[in-house]
């Protein structure tokens, strides 16, 4: 227990001291004159906290306005407020055992906020999808599908309708793809339906891992992050809220080979240009697929969401926090 108040403190130390002076970061290449309506020219990536292990799930606040996110590792979600800087919003997160956890990253991945204001988390080590209530406790949505466990969710996005969508690859899992505790012989994509029922929507994708909606919630668009097809996807969406026509919205493996990292978490803006990270930064695409330009931050990116009035997009980034605002605002805002 002292070595991990110790931990906590040496990582809230070194993200403060960030948070005193924010300093500009990274670079962004412009590809194609419409990404220059979505980028003011004096558009700056600005670091805003350091010192993590491995950050994800970036999640805004709307009422408190500040920013929430996962350190999967150090199974906690950190808070961050301008002004405040950083502080220890909740831990454990991910996972709740007595046993020491024997894998890397025991924490919860994805965050997002359902219609009534809950966090809902992805969780890796208690491999379940949850909901923090008011007084503290979690309320389990989804940890079986069959009767067997999940792998380790990842990611999730909520359909207007209120149904949650996430993906459930085997990176929470201490061998992940062939870890003994592995019940189910594939990952999925789930749908968990308002009234509680659990589908699967596809059994196909090797490594299903970011997750969202277009802005009318026509096309679905999920990341493979598996080395032989890393790719961004997109399938459409039927009235019945099943997914077919799978296909690669965009082939990631060119960026693999020259930059670490991987195609991870994704949002969009409201006009549908997908904010996809990935190797090296954060790649931006136009609904029909042209690569606009990129966000480099030089390391592997892991995910990205809207904050603030809805035109300032935060990003997590190997052991960092990174901001940057933009002309456009994010689906819902």
């Amino acid at each position: 227990m002292v070595i991990i108040v110790i931990i906590l403190q040496i990582v809230l130390a070194r993200a403060e001291a960030v948070n005193g002076s924010i300093a500009t970061s990274g670079e962004i290449v412009r590809l194609d004159p419409r990404l220059d309506q979505l980028f003011p020219q004096w558009a700056v990536l600005e670091k805003l906290a350091e010192g993590f292990t491995w950050v994800e799930g970036p999640v805004w606040n709307r009422e408190g306005g500040y920013l929430l996110f996962s350190d999967i590792p150090n199974n906690s979600v950190f808070k961050w407020k301008e002004g405040e800087g950083v502080s220890l919003y909740l831990r454990p997160s991910g996972y709740a055992g007595s046993a020491p956890f024997k894998g890397k990253e025991p924490g919860s991945n994805g965050l997002l906020y359902d219609s009534f204001g809950m966090l809902v988390l992805c969780e890796h080590g208690d491999r379940r999808v949850s909901r923090l209530e008011k007084n503290g406790t979690k309320t389990t949505l989804a940890d079986r599908y069959e009767g067997k466990r999940l792998n380790s969710p990842n990611d999730a996005v909520y359909k207007s309708n209120g149904d949650l969508y996430f993906t459930d690859p085997p990176f929470g899992l201490p061998e992940t793809f062939n870890d003994p505790a592995k019940e189910l012989p594939f990952q999925g994509v789930y749908r968990l339906s308002a009234d509680g029922k659990l589908t699967l929507l596809t059994r196909d994708i090797k490594a299903p891992n970011g997750i969202v909606f277009s802005p009318d919630e026509t096309i679905l668009y999920v990341t493979d992050v598996d080395p032989k097809r890393s790719a961004w996807l997109a399938f459409d969406v039927k009235d019945d809220g099943t997914i077919t026509n799978g296909r690669v919205f965009y082939d990631a493996t060119p960026f693999t080979q020259r930059r670490k990292g991987a195609p991870d978490g994704l949002k969009v803006d409201k006009n549908g240009n997908l904010f996809a990270a990935g190797p090296g930064g954060v790649y931006v695409f136009s609904p029909d697929g042209t690569h606009l330009g990129t966000i480099v931050t030089g390391v592997p990116t892991s995910n990205v969401g809207w904050g603030n009035d809805g035109s300032v997009l935060y990003i997590t980034a190997s052991d960092s926090i990174y901001r940057i605002k933009l002309n456009t605002k994010g689906k819902g805002f």
